[in-house]
């Protein structure tokens, strides 16, 4: 297994999780928040298909499929186009609602045909490219991706968690 490789059935591995935690469940249940500080499965999947859109896109030099591809209008949320969800609020996680099942799938294939793009050119050599200089150490594109990868899993594995929640309500 070569760096693409390793790199893309990671990605891979996300994809799977998205489809899981969104499947079959209707945008009531996907805006279920076990209380009113927790995060809904609506909200963590498009927070963290919006980190990855963003960061791959920043690493590649392209532009976000959230932006690009119309995304941003089909979603019709009401916060800033620019946003991933860091930081949010509860007032803001609450906003993220009305989104079906199919939109959060299809956002994230998108992302993901996009990623997959970008790393299956990916070799050792890439890895230690500075991609954001604003962190010491400076981070490199090796650092991101495996960031990018730990916080897209850890999200989709909290949405699958209250997917079981919703499932015992």
């Amino acid at each position: 297994m070569n760096t693409a490789e390793l790199l893309a059935d990671a990605f891979g591995r996300v994809q799977e999780q998205v489809h899981t935690a969104v499947e079959g469940l209707s945008a009531e249940d996907l805006a279920h928040r076990p209380d009113e500080e927790a995060n809904s499965i609506a909200w963590l999947v498009w927070h963290l298909t919006r980190v990855q859109d963003d960061h791959i896109a920043d690493a590649a030099g392209r532009d976000q499929v959230w932006l690009s591809d119309g995304w941003s209008d089909r979603f019709g949320l009401a916060l800033d186009p620019e946003e991933t969800g860091y930081g949010h609020t509860s007032k803001q996680v609450a906003l993220v609602r009305g989104v079906t099942a199919d939109q959060l799938r299809d956002y994230y294939d998108a992302v993901h045909e996009q990623t997959l793009s970008f790393v299956r050119g990916a070799d050792d050599a890439a890895l230690d490219r500075v991609v954001d200089e604003r962190w010491t150490p400076h981070v490199t594109l090796g650092v991101r991706l495996v960031s990018v990868i730990s916080d897209t899993l850890q999200h989709a594995g909290q949405a699958a968690y209250v997917r079981g929640l919703v499932e015992r309500r």
